[in-house]
């Protein structure tokens, strides 16, 4: 089963690093901090960047979802395991779908291409396609697309890489 877990944001790395070494990592078989490829133009040239496509949360799939629980305690930095009261939730079919779907087996959401006609945006290459409804806005100088999914029962704003090759 995925269970989510609420780190500070900017400590994930170093929360997946103590969950492997706090002998945690008997407990799961997969913590993932999904990521997302941008462009960013520096030194006169575009380079291609990963950044945190859910910054402050971490994923983690355990079939020990108990012991996980009360071994995840012990790591200092942990903020907040999600769930309902006191009961660790784990995520629904439909949240682990919109995750895979938008980072895949890689953990990473691959940049995608798109062209607008009009005001109405056409994805052709990328995870994005096919999801052309969820994008709220575009910024075409900094080749990034905000998009709102339903995930954890509430509407989130993501971030992504999305290149306009051409605008009718």
């Amino acid at each position: 089963m995925w269970y989510v877990i609420q780190v500070q944001t900017g400590r994930e790395e170093q929360v997946m690093e103590e969950a492997r070494s706090y002998e945690v990592h008997e407990y799961f078989d997969e913590i993932f901090a999904p990521h997302y490829e941008r462009k960013k133009k520096y030194l006169g040239k575009w380079h291609m960047e990963t950044s945190l496509l859910f910054p402050g949360y971490l994923f983690i799939i355990s079939s020990h979802p108990e012991e996980l629980y009360k071994a995840l305690k012990r790591i200092p930095q942990l903020t907040r395991i999600l769930g309902n009261g006191e009961k660790w939730t784990p995520m629904t079919e439909e949240d682990i779908e919109i995750v895979e779907l938008l980072s895949g087996e890689e953990r990473l959401m691959k940049f995608s291409e798109g062209w607008i006609q009009g005001d109405k945006v056409m994805v052709t290459k990328g995870p994005l396609k096919g999801m052309e409804g969820n994008i709220s806005r575009i910024d075409r100088h900094k080749r990034v697309a905000w998009l709102n999914v339903e995930l954890f029962g509430r509407t989130v704003e993501l971030q992504a890489g999305l290149e306009i090759i051409r605008k009718e």
